[in-house]
């Protein structure tokens, strides 16, 4: 068999939509491209694209991680292709993070103008400077966690773009994945000093990556990017009063709105465009996921979407296993579609 070597080209990307961002993030962005083995040996092929989004924390260069246990995604992706069970395929791995973690790949006041970059300047950008397929059936948004919510979201709202979504442990179902990181909030941050105070030094922390940090920067970043707060200090508003715990039912329904289960019905019309939407999630995801993951297979049943809805018996963590089932569909997907576009 002969071998597959795919290139891995580091990519600069200079965003004109984050510069003088809120939060002072970088608007120079390093976002990694896969390109399949004949991208170069055959100059007149296009390639169908798939844009990759990590989790919370994550950014694109970090699926490129070596580790003696999981596979990175270019070695990944050569090993799918040599089994033919990938078509070759362009990956772009975006850089959607922020100081505090990550933007949920929304447009929020708060940090920053996150959907625009992929949406607006990365996927023109890749269309303009390589040899895609510039159709939204040869174009597929995944990912994990934050990133799988990212996936769903882009795709319900942008269907003209990608036509394709595969969805792993996203975020949806508010009630149940995000309250329980808002009480621990309530209890942790007095001994931090209080929110405003600890949104206004954790940057300057050596030591980010605390047991009881965690929920106050997801707490955070979610409200940077479901109920921001432009000009106050921090810029954002909890759905909790921090000093009684009462729940603010007005700020508690804005984030309701970003939920994936409650906007189905807004973009039943979009849903319906897509290609392919592949949902899943195990059955002991720690964050409660998979009741998520059902609410919103039985929310696409009743607005009478297409979609794939799988569970595994595992949790929430080191699920890169999961990506070979996603890619094997996306490919089958854009196999079926050949015969209308132009390889």
């Amino acid at each position: 068999m002969p071998e597959f070597h795919g290139t891995l080209t580091p990519l600069r990307f200079e965003s004109r939509v984050l510069k003088g961002n809120p939060l002072g993030d970088p608007h120079v962005r390093e976002v990694p491209i896969y390109l399949p083995p004949h991208y170069f040996t055959n100059p007149s092929r296009r390639f169908p694209v798939i844009y990759f989004l990590t989790g919370f924390t994550g950014k694109g260069t970090m699926l490129l991680n070596d580790s003696i246990w999981v596979e990175r995604l270019d070695a990944r992706l050569e090993r799918l292709i040599r089994a033919r069970k990938l078509v070759e395929s362009i990956v772009v791995m975006p850089d959607c993070s922020t100081r505090y973690g990550g933007s949920q790949y929304l447009n929020s006041p708060a940090n920053g103008r996150y959907e625009d970059l992929i949406v607006r300047e990365l996927a023109p950008f890749v269309d303009k400077n390589y040899r895609t397929i510039r159709d939204p059936r040869a174009r597929a948004v995944m990912g994990k966690s934050s990133g799988g919510y990212g996936a769903i979201v882009l795709g319900m709202r942008h269907p003209n773009v990608f036509g394709l979504v595969a969805c792993h442990s996203g975020d949806m179902h508010f009630e149940l994945c995000y309250k329980p990181d808002l009480l621990q909030l309530l209890t942790t941050a007095p001994k931090l000093g209080g929110v405003a105070r600890f949104f206004r030094d954790f940057p300057k922390w050596t030591q980010k990556q605390g047991r009881e940090t965690m929920p106050l920067l997801n707490a955070m970043a979610m409200a940077m990017a479901y109920s921001p707060r432009p000009g106050k200090t921090p810029p954002f508003e909890l759905p909790y009063d921090e000093r009684t715990g009462e729940l603010k039912e007005a700020v508690w329904r804005e984030w309701l709105r970003w939920d994936p289960i409650v906007m189905a019905s807004r973009c039943r019309s979009n849903l319906k465009k897509l290609s392919l939407l592949y949902l899943d999630c195990g059955t002991r995801d720690e964050y409660m996921l998979h009741f998520g993951a059902r609410a919103m297979a039985a929310r696409l049943r009743a607005l009478g979407v297409k979609f794939i809805h799988e569970e595994f018996d595992d949790g929430h963590m080191n699920l890169q296993y999961r990506y070979d089932r996603s890619l094997a569909l996306i490919s089958a997907t854009f196999k079926r579609l050949g015969r209308k576009l132009v390889y």
